[in-house]
């Protein structure tokens, strides 16, 4: 018998005055954009304890004749599970569209409901909708377990450009290569156009059922705070908070909410910061974050690059360098994972003594990729004004699209760097002593030439 959760349903009607601009009736919208009564744009995400808790949102169209709710019951090999499933009543949230005035249709309801008290390490099944028989299929996911297991996550640079066109591949063969992978990692400029909803579709569309089955860790970059309408100008895109349900941190400023959060996943900390806003108001929750004890791995992620292998030392990077690093370098960071800079360079640093000399060791991994088609060169002068803080450049690539899938197993975490047809690019080894905490790296890079094309021999696309 399906049981039904105490949540209560939240219908959210305060939204900005908005400009005069007609209901759309839908014109030269693709049927795939438009917004149903059926539910569509499926994603779910970590707010929580992993071992024990996942948040899903969905989006339909502006008027529901029924409440709307997520139905959750432990996954087995026979249809039967169904009737054990736990009924959850969504919060539901209504966003009017027409506040950026390019889009085409009006008002539709995003619902969003976190499950809890779930099993640590259990596959379950779950599907949302409303009691009109609108609803999805039943869809398929693993809590984290409470102790430390071999698991990998997929981490994926900037998509922004062509996005159901071309980076829908990328996507695709990142699922084919790890379909095991527990979540994915989006490092900011998920679109080119922050409140654009056609593209918010192109980038649903691209990734289909695995937005929903891959519990998604998204980054903010800044082309999702670029619109296009004055009021909501340099604002984060009207879709994030609406389309993501994200650990909300209250003792940041409440411009930080939803995007700057930490995931403990089996002995890993994953640490999301904002690149774009307010960098010194999120320097003392980083620390306290990396203060904690107990993790195996520590990883870092936020958009802008820290070493930028196409534009040099920007504004942002300054800040991370003045705000960030020092943490990073204090509390021995394995991995930092960005995007923004739309080619790819892996680089590391070594250990500092407590005088700033640079010793002969491997402390932190930073790694720039991009995952879209549009694409930047590399430029090697960057790389050398790098080296003198410390910077090993191992290994770089343009002109190509790419994905990547890292994985913990015991005191190993392994970085592979697969291109978008799926050849391996590039990949290393992290040992570590978790008594210590003294750490090796391995560079493992297969037989195939550095993808750099320095006098044009490659054909260059038009910039997207």
């Amino acid at each position: 018998m399906i049981k039904i959760c105490t949540s209560i349903l939240v219908t959210v009607f305060c939204l900005p005055a908005v400009q005069a601009h007609p209901q759309s009736d839908h014109k030269n919208l693709r049927h795939w954009e438009i917004a149903s009564t059926d539910p569509d744009r499926i994603f779910l995400t970590f707010n929580g304890d992993p071992t024990s808790r996942r948040a899903v949102t969905w989006r339909t169209a502006a008027k529901q004749n029924t409440p709307a709710y997520a139905e959750i019951a432990k996954a087995t090999e026979h249809a039967g599970f169904a009737k054990e499933a736990t009924r959850y009543t969504a919060q539901s949230e209504a966003l009017n569209l027409n506040i950026d005035t390019a889009n085409k249709q009006g008002q539709v309801t995003y619902h969003s409901v976190t499950f809890k008290d779930l099993e640590p390490d259990t596959l379950y099944a779950y599907r949302v909708g409303d009691e009109s028989n609108h609803k999805s299929e039943w869809i398929q996911f693993q809590t984290a377990s409470r102790e430390a297991k071999p698991f990998k996550f997929v981490y994926f640079g900037d998509a922004q450009n062509g996005v159901l066109s071309h980076w829908s591949r990328t996507i695709r063969m990142a699922y084919q290569t790890a379909p095991d992978a527990k979540f994915a990692l989006h490092a900011g400029d998920m679109i080119n156009i922050s409140h654009a909803d056609n593209e918010w579709a192109e980038w649903y569309k691209a990734g289909g059922f695995i937005h929903s089955q891959w519990t998604g860790v998204p980054v903010a970059g800044n082309h999702e705070y670029i619109g296009r309408t004055p009021a909501i100008k340099n604002k984060l895109s009207i879709q994030w908070r609406p389309q993501f349900t994200l650990p909300v941190v209250k003792e940041l400023p409440k411009e930080l909410h939803e995007t700057v959060y930490s995931i403990d996943y089996e002995g890993m900390q994953l640490i999301v910061l904002n690149s774009n806003r307010l960098m010194a108001e999120q320097k003392p929750y980083l620390e306290a974050q990396l203060k904690k004890p107990g993790y195996r791995w520590k990883v870092v992620s936020f958009h802008h690059s820290l070493f930028s292998p196409h534009r040099g030392v920007s504004a942002n990077s300054k800040k991370i360098a003045t705000e960030w690093q020092p943490l990073f370098e204090k509390y021995n960071v394995d991995m930092v994972l960005q995007g923004h800079d739309h080619a790819y360079t892996r680089g590391q640093l070594p250990i500092r003594s407590e005088s700033g000399h640079v010793k002969d060791s491997f402390q932190t991994m930073y790694v720039t990729s991009v995952s879209g088609p549009k694409q930047y060169q590399v430029n090697p002068e960057h790389m050398k004004e790098f080296s003198k803080q410390g910077l090993e450049t191992i290994r770089s690539g343009e002109q190509t699209q790419f994905f990547q899938v890292i994985s913990a197993d015991e005191n190993k975490l392994n970085y592979k760097a697969y291109t978008t047809t799926g050849k391996l690019y590039d990949e290393a080894t992290i040992t570590k002593d978790f008594n210590t905490g003294e750490k090796t790296i391995k560079q493992e890079i297969p037989d195939i030439k550095e993808r750099i094309f320095p006098n044009g021999s490659i054909k260059r696309p038009k910039s997207f």
